[in-house]
């Protein structure tokens, strides 16, 4: 398979370095120094793209794969509120796209197993539950879209009727509190808290292959289809 790298810094150098390993090829890698190579020409060679760039920069590299019929992998995340648009765009073109808070296999298994401990911990009011994540300083956004996802995932489940960033200040919101540490992957710690005892759940990336290794999975699982698809897609269908 022929991929393009859009957004070529340690992720996209993680993400080359699996294409490789899994037999693929990468054809393109678009970095902030060769912006304008990101063309229909270029994008012709390509069976699947993957972007991992900035929230500033998804929404245009979105509609430029879509436009020329190449299915694409988005990693970023901060950009969902232009989702409506990109699905209009998907459809106008009857293209491809994967989007993804995490690609990570073993964050989706977590995200799984979290809504699953919601479930059963809605049944004992005698808990409460809060949220954190940490990730490196150069993270955008905050709270990731994992922690979103996370915090979604809890809402749906449980009495509380929505997250709040930082602390929660009522009874009826999730707190979910960032920290941002140099050299730090990625943290999600739930913590279901009473006088008698705590129960967590967590996860830790101990590195950036395990994010690269989904993405390259996801782009393999799309590039034959037409679509709007999701990790759960990847891996639970």
């Amino acid at each position: 398979m022929n991929i393009a790298i859009i957004g070529y810094g340690k992720m996209g150098k993680e993400i080359e370095k699996v294409s490789l390993e899994r037999g693929h090829k990468v054809v393109l890698k678009i970095s902030s120094q060769n912006t304008t190579d990101l063309t229909f020409d270029n994008l012709k060679q390509v069976d699947a793209a993957i972007e991992f760039t900035n929230p500033d920069l998804a929404v245009n590299n979105i509609k430029i794969c879509l436009d020329s019929n190449t299915p694409i992998v988005i990693g970023t995340t901060g950009w969902y509120d232009k989702f409506d648009e990109v699905r209009e765009s998907v459809i106008d073109n009857d293209g491809s796209l994967l989007y993804a808070t995490n690609c990570s296999i073993g964050v989706n298994l977590f995200f799984k197993l979290n809504k699953q401990l919601a479930k059963i911990m809605n049944k004992h009011s005698e808990y409460d539950v809060k949220m954190e994540e940490t990730h490196h300083t150069q993270k955008l956004d905050a709270p990731s879209g994992t922690a979103i996802t996370l915090a979604e995932g809890i809402v749906e489940n449980t009495n509380k009727d929505l997250w709040v960033k930082g602390e929660a200040h009522a009874d009826h919101q999730l707190g979910v509190v960032s920290h941002r540490i140099e050299n730090v992957p990625g943290t999600h710690v739930v913590n279901y808290t009473s006088e008698i005892d705590d129960i967590e759940i967590k996860h830790t990336a101990h590195n950036r292959k395990g994010f690269a290794m989904g993405a390259v999975i996801a782009a393999e699982y799309i590039a034959n289809k037409k679509g709007i698809f999701t990790m759960e897609d990847v891996l639970f269908s």
